[in-house]
């Protein structure tokens, strides 16, 4: 008879009265799968025992009932972190994006997908491909990118990577086809990288993929291994060419400015020249009519003036003289240095400078003592 059934009494529960000891095990577990029996209808006894049986698993069914509803309820809580959102489906339809926080949503009636939307994930693609100018070119490109619709990015598109990869593969392509082998190789490359993520975002937002691209880098870019020694055959020779064209600048603009300077220096010295000459010849021109007026006025003292005049002009480049006397084979010999030299030893430091008109003077003056001397010898 069960612990419970009437007339049972409190001293036979297995769970333990006051004067009883330890429970058996193997008892206890009979009277607990007889328990059950009898709360699912099992089992055997008179009819008060069914009836009590009857009322006792009514209650257990709605405190079961209960508790499973508060552990369904309980398994409907989530924690979206604040680099995620959650995509809820409602019966296999999108109902709405979570935000960030604690929220619930009814177990298997919602279907709950976290994304995580700050993380930077990475897709690479290699290949051989085809250039404007009929070249082959071994590229290698990276794709950094992030999700901006989780939605789409869940919903949209079965395979997102996927649709990645083909829309970079694709973007790549095309970019490379209209450009030429040295634009992609060499000072192109950053370029052909701009022009490969705007295409290829063009192609992921009309998929509605969810995806946005934040940056695309080409790796590699490079003709195949095949012609590898005369591409750079070709690109040696092109740098030398760069070389000698900016040797050549360098020397145009180092020898330019200096030929222009040297022509305006030429224009400049022709010109002072010019004005100089100019100038000399209206002085000597007002000189010489100023000369004809004293002329007229006195002959001789012009002519002698004239006279010494000259002979200054002469000897002013002049160190030697050899002068002619009349009357005889002789020729006198002025030594015009050491007179000068002599004069500049007897005369300050400062009045060192040679008289040429003195010196004339003395000469002219020489001159006729002997030219009077040679005429008495000749008588």
């Amino acid at each position: 008879m069960a612990w419970n059934e009437p007339g049972g009494g409190r001293d036979n529960d297995p769970w333990g009265g006051k004067n009883q000891g330890p429970p058996d095990l193997d008892e206890a577990l009979k009277k607990l799968q007889e328990r059950l029996n009898s709360l699912f209808g099992g089992g055997s006894g008179g009819q008060g025992g069914n009836g009590g049986g009857v009322k006792l698993g009514m209650g257990s069914i709605g405190a079961l009932a209960v508790l499973a509803v508060a552990m369904w309820a309980l398994f409907g809580f989530y924690q979206v972190d604040q680099q995620e959102r959650a995509v809820v489906l409602r019966l296999g339809v999108y109902q709405q994006t979570v935000m960030p926080g604690l929220r619930w949503a009814p177990p298997i009636i919602d279907d709950v997908n976290i994304i995580n939307v700050t993380k930077v994930r990475a897709a690479a693609s290699r290949g051989q491909m085809l250039t404007e100018d009929e070249n082959i070119v071994d590229i290698s490109v990276s794709v950094q990118y992030t999700v901006s619709d989780p939605a789409n990015f869940l919903l949209k598109v079965k395979r997102p990577e996927l649709s990645l990869e083909h829309a970079l593969e694709s973007a790549l392509r095309h970019v490379v086809g209209s450009s030429k082998m040295d634009q992609v190789i060499t000072e192109g490359r950053e370029q052909v990288a701009v022009e490969t993520q705007a295409r290829m975002q063009n192609y992921l937002t009309a998929y509605q993929s969810g995806i946005q691209v934040a940056k695309v880098n080409i790796e590699d870019a490079q003709p195949p291994s095949q012609v590898q020694d005369a591409f750079d055959d070709v690109t040696r020779a092109k740098e030398d060419r760069e070389r000698l064209k900016n040797e050549a600048e360098a020397y145009a603009n180092g020898i330019i400015p200096e030929a222009r300077g040297a022509a305006q220096r030429q224009l400049e010295e022709a010109q002072a020249y010019k004005e100089q000459v100019i100038a000399k010849a209206e002085g000597e021109a007002q000189r010489f009519s100023e000369l004809v007026a004293e002329y007229k006025k006195s002959p001789k003292v012009t002519r002698e003036r004239l006279y010494i005049d000259a002979l200054q002009a002469l000897y002013a480049d002049s160190s030697k003289v050899m002068v002619d006397v009349e009357g005889g084979n002789n020729m006198m010999y002025l030594p015009l240095d050491k007179l000068a030299n002599q004069r500049a030893a007897s005369r300050p430091m400062r009045d060192q400078e040679v008289d040429i008109r003195q010196l004339t003077d003395k000469v002219v003056e020489q001159l006729r003592r002997d030219s009077q001397f040679s005429r008495r010898e000749g008588r």
